[in-house]
């Protein structure tokens, strides 16, 4: 895949299988572009997963791609949906980085 996927997890006492893969389909990741019948190699000590298929084929299937609806107009639901970072990035709120503004230091617990 020319983009590749970022993270790729497995947790303990699984098998066979992949939990969380980033960036997700939902989000336009490569796992949106896979299709019944395409190969993948997974590579489990080097983290990576490659779809045996060609860059133009690719480049096809990302043009035809169409974003899913959302599922919730409003509530938690609305706010996980528009702001929750992938995995790779760490599954939080995008309004809780720090990569703006001066840290907040912790508070003195004596």
């Amino acid at each position: 895949m020319a983009q590749g996927l970022q993270h790729v997890g497995k947790q303990r006492g699984s098998y066979g299988c992949l939990l969380h893969c980033s960036p997700e389909s939902a989000v336009g990741g490569p796992l949106a572009l896979v299709r019944t019948g395409d190969r993948i190699t997974v590579d489990v000590p080097a983290r990576r997963i490659h779809l045996e298929v060609s860059n133009s084929e690719l480049a096809t299937r990302r043009a035809a791609w169409i974003p899913p609806p959302a599922r919730y107009e409003r509530g938690y639901g609305w706010l996980f949906g528009r702001h929750i970072l992938q995995a790779n990035e760490g599954c939080d709120f995008d309004f809780l980085e720090t990569g703006f503004g001066s840290a907040v230091p912790e508070p003195d617990i004596s």
